[in-house]
């Protein structure tokens, strides 16, 4: 392991990151479903933007949370980056539940529709994201946010390098 690992890993431990031989040692799934277990701690993005990792299945990944006014844009309603972050959550993380021990993702793009405006009145939101093709170097998957009563806020799609960590 170089200096540079070393360090990068000893400063993802202290902020709850998973460090990449624990990435490296784990299929996508088997990584996804121990952060469901809790046994190893949830981006801290996820906390930070206030929503959490639901459900994790072989190319799909659900996520959950509840816009607050914390996440509002200066018009009143919930900045569209929220509901990017959401969407590249669980798209990217489907693409991650389909990966093999010692391989590792990155987005390389994605794009959204805003579909329906969200407030704090909005309440509950679910994040499904679903692998579309899961390729060796390449992942392509969509994602839909939808409210309590099952109306489309948002979707969208992202295509994913997929790479030996």
């Amino acid at each position: 392991m170089s200096s540079e690992t070393s360090v990068q890993d000893q400063a993802a431990a202290s902020h709850g990151v998973a460090t990449l031989e624990t990435l490296k040692s784990m299929s996508g799934l088997e990584f996804m479903m121990a952060i469901s277990r809790g046994e190893i701690p949830a981006a801290p993005i996820a906390k930070a933007l206030g929503f959490y990792a639901a459900e994790f299945a072989h190319g799909r990944a659900v996520f959950r949370g509840t816009p607050t006014i914390e996440v509002y844009n200066p018009i009143g309603s919930v900045h569209g980056g929220w509901a990017g972050a959401l969407l590249d959550s669980c798209m990217g993380c489907a693409v991650h539940t389909t990966l093999p021990k010692g391989m590792g993702y990155t987005t390389l793009e994605y794009k959204i529709n805003l579909v329906r405006g969200m407030t704090a009145d909005t309440g509950e939101v679910e994040a499904v994201g679903t692998v579309i093709n899961a390729g060796k170097r390449v992942g392509v998957s969509e994602g839909t946010i939808r409210d309590a009563k099952g109306n489309v806020l948002a979707h969208g799609t992202t295509t994913c390098l997929i790479f030996p960590l």
